[in-house]
């Protein structure tokens, strides 16, 4: 028996990956240039691209089994 995400947590994964992402792309860029308003602009525009690509790159990698091993419930 092989378990492969469901879109929902792959959906979950890439929410808390775009926060995480986006605090450190605007704290970086904050710190680099000073300018609140486009450090927030740039890090939202990054993440949104980042978020769209890692919930596709999750989906491809789901339907791979490399890596995956098979576990039975009763073993440790």
């Amino acid at each position: 028996m092989v378990f492969h995400d469901h879109h929902h947590r792959t959906f979950f994964k890439s929410v808390s990956w775009f926060i995480v992402g986006f605090a450190v792309s605007f704290f970086v860029l904050l710190y680099f240039t000073g300018n609140f308003n486009m450090s927030l602009i740039e890090a939202s525009a990054i993440q949104a691209l980042k978020f769209i690509f890692f919930y596709i790159h999750e989906r491809v990698w789901n339907k791979s089994d490399f890596g995956q091993i098979v576990k039975d419930k009763h073993s440790k």
